[in-house]
C-alpha cells in the first residue's frame, strides 16, 4: 500500500478536482529506465497508470518506489519479456491477471481492475502482440488475441460500466496516423487485417478516446531507437484508450505526453493520458 500521509496529501488534492486522469503508457523495462519512469510519472500525475513491457517478473517490478508516489500497485509480469502493470491512487479490486478466456496464453499481456473512485471505473491495461513477421504464426498470435479480447470486452460491456481499455494496441488505425503509409503498408500494425479487427472493438460501441477528442493526423506514440527517428518526428500512433459509452460520456480530453521521448534513457513510447470528469 502507499504511503499513508501522500495519500492523506492525495486525498486533500482530489476534493479540489472534478476529474480523473488515465494514462497509458509502454515503459520498455520498467527497471532499466526507472529513473525516467519515475520522473514522467511525477510530471503526468495520473490516477491511474497503465503500463506495458515492464519486462521483469512479477515479484521483481519495484513496487516500492512506484507506492512512495502514492500509488496502489498491480503487476503481472514475466522473466525479460511483456508484462503489464496497472497503478492507482484509489483502492482496487477484482483485479483479474491475464486475458479471460484466454488462459492458454503464456505470456503476461494484460490486467484489469476495478478502480474504487468516487464514481468507479472498471480499466483493463493491456499489451497486444506485434505480429510481425506476416503472415506467419506470430501474425496469427495476433489476430487470434484480437478475437479473445473483443469476446472479453463485450462480456464486460453487459454490465453497462465505465470502462477503459487502454494500452499498446500494436495497431496504426489510419494512414494519417503514421509518418510514412508505404513504409508500414505492410507491416503487422497497419495490414488491413489488422485494421479490421480493431475497427470490430470498436463496432461493439467502444469509443476511441484521442479520435473522439482531438484526431488530428501525424499525432504520434511511438518512435523507434533507430534512424533519427525522433529527431525526423517519423512516428507512428499505436496507444489508444477504448471506451464504454459509459466512460465516453464523460471523455473530456486526450493529451499526448511528447516530453517523455526526449528525456535521458526514453521509452520508445510515450504516455497517452485521458482525462474523465469525475
Amino acid at each position: 500500500m502507499s504511503s499513508p500521509i501522500l495519500r492523506l496529501a492525495y486525498l486533500a488534492k482530489r476534493a479540489k478536482q472534478t476529474n480523473m486522469k488515465i494514462a497509458t503508457w509502454n515503459v520498455n523495462s520498467v527497471k532499466a529506465r526507472l529513473p525516467t519512469v519515475l520522473e514522467v510519472l511525477k510530471a503526468i500525475d495520473c490516477d491511474v497508470i497503465c503500463l506495458q513491457e515492464i519486462k521483469c517478473e512479477t515479484d521483481a517490478f519495484p513496487y516500492m518506489e512506484i507506492e512512495e508516489l502514492g500509488y496502489n500497485v498491480e503487476a503481472h509480469g514475466q522473466k525479460s519479456y511483456n508484462g503489464v502493470a496497472l497503478l492507482s491512487r484509489f483502492p482496487v479490486e477484482d483485479v483479474v491477471r491475464g486475458l479471460p478466456g484466454n488462459e492458454d496464453d503464456e505470456q503476461a499481456r494484460y490486467i484489469e481492475a476495478l478502480i474504487l473512485s468516487d464514481n468507479p471505473v472498471r480499466v483493463g491495461g493491456l499489451y497486444l502482440p506485434n505480429g510481425n513477421p506476416a503472415p506467419g504464426p506470430k501474425y496469427d498470435y495476433k489476430l487470434d488475441w484480437m478475437r479473445h479480447l473483443k469476446t472479453h470486452a463485450e462480456n464486460l460491456m453487459q454490465a453497462e460500466e465505465p470502462i477503459v481499455l487502454c494500452g499498446d494496441y500494436n495497431i496504426i488505425p489510419r494512414a494519417e496516423d503514421c509518418w510514412d503509409e508505404t513504409v508500414w503498408s505492410d507491416d503487422a500494425l497497419a495490414l488491413p487485417q489488422s485494421r479490421a479487427a480493431f475497427r470490430r472493438l470498436k463496432n461493439l460501441g467502444l469509443t476511441e478516446a484521442f479520435e473522439a477528442a482531438d484526431n488530428r493526423g501525424h499525432e504520434y506514440t511511438f518512435w523507434d531507437y533507430q534512424g533519427g527517428a525522433w529527431q525526423k518526428d517519423h512516428g507512428i500512433r499505436i496507444d489508444h484508450h477504448l471506451l464504454s459509452p459509459q466512460a465516453a460520456d464523460r471523455l473530456e480530453s486526450v493529451e499526448i505526453y511528447r516530453k517523455a521521448r526526449g528525456l535521458e534513457k526514453p521509452s520508445d513510447h510515450v504516455p497517452v493520458v485521458m482525462t474523465l470528469a469525475d
